[in-house]
């Protein structure tokens, strides 16, 4: 499926700046706030339909760039031995760039990525105006929700033909045969 938009995440500096995430980092650890933090970008992405490439410094870890698919609209990448996200997003939104196939987005509340990221024809979003788009696409999944509902309640026999549930009413009670 072809994204309009790729949306790359310092995944470390959104869980750094984000009150929700720092909260459960110190009272669960950085793997709780990490894992909270993908099951909110896998809704929001989903529902943008962006491509999101979400990136964490693979700290104190000897191992090459690992790259995993969470879902068609969600990447997860833990950076190689000694490369900053930072860099990886420099690099990455530079070649998404070059081809020309997308709009590329990146967030984060590094300064001196904002910079860069700007200078290369990124767009940039801080970590609190990701937060205010992610609360945002929630609310009008809500919304979207809600005007699907049928009228008069949500449930099954709200829905069925009154003869119908006349009938099941009279089975109920063992009124019919």
């Amino acid at each position: 499926m072809a994204h309009p938009t790729v949306l790359l995440v310092d995944g470390y500096n959104i869980v750094g700046a984000w009150p929700r995430l720092v909260k459960l980092r110190d009272r669960h650890g950085l793997e709780a706030a990490r894992t909270e933090l993908i099951e909110i970008m896998i809704d929001y992405s989903a529902y943008r339909a962006h491509r999101t490439v979400l990136v964490f410094d693979a700290q104190l870890v000897t191992t090459p760039l690992v790259r995993e698919e969470q879902t068609p609209n969600l990447e997860i990448c833990f950076t190689a031995f000694e490369q900053t996200a930072d860099t990886f997003i420099e690099q990455y939104s530079y070649q998404l760039l070059r081809t020309g196939s997308a709009r590329v987005m990146v967030a984060t509340s590094d300064r001196a990525q904002q910079q860069l990221i700007l200078a290369q024809g990124a767009d940039w979003l801080s970590a609190e105006s990701l937060w205010q788009e992610v609360k945002r696409a929630r609310e009008q999944m809500r919304d979207g929700l809600k005007q699907r509902r049928p009228p008069g309640g949500g449930t099954l026999g709200d829905r069925l033909d009154p003869k119908i549930r006349e009938r099941f009413s009279q089975w109920r009670y063992g009124e019919g045969s």
